[in-house]
């Protein structure tokens, strides 16, 4: 089970749970895969509702490695996602609210 209070989101692909967080090396991994200018940018992105479904998907999956999934995009890509398309904006959208959460503000 996925505690938010560490970062954590639960993720269920084909029926499993999985736990994803946005380590420092996932977030390494995701300005990669989307040439971010920075992960600020990023999230102003999500906070504007500008995001694609690339971004979504490569949000995931960045996110899932840092919980421990060796997976990569084409086993994500063929992965039966709970909730569709909305459910992965909405838990994209919290990884990324939850990796930049400051303690006690």
């Amino acid at each position: 089970m996925a505690n938010p209070y560490s970062g954590e989101v639960e993720v269920w692909l084909d029926g499993q749970p999985h736990v994803a967080r946005l380590t420092l090396g996932a977030l390494a991994e995701l300005e990669g895969a989307l040439g971010a200018e920075s992960m600020i940018a990023l999230v102003e992105r999500f906070e504007g509702g500008q995001f694609s479904s690339s971004d979504v998907m490569a949000v995931l999956i960045a996110g899932l490695r840092g919980g421990g999934w060796a997976g990569d995009r084409a086993a994500f890509a063929a992965a039966e996602l709970r909730g569709g398309p909305v459910a992965a904006a909405h838990q994209a959208a919290q990884l990324l609210a939850r990796a930049f959460r400051i303690e006690g503000a």
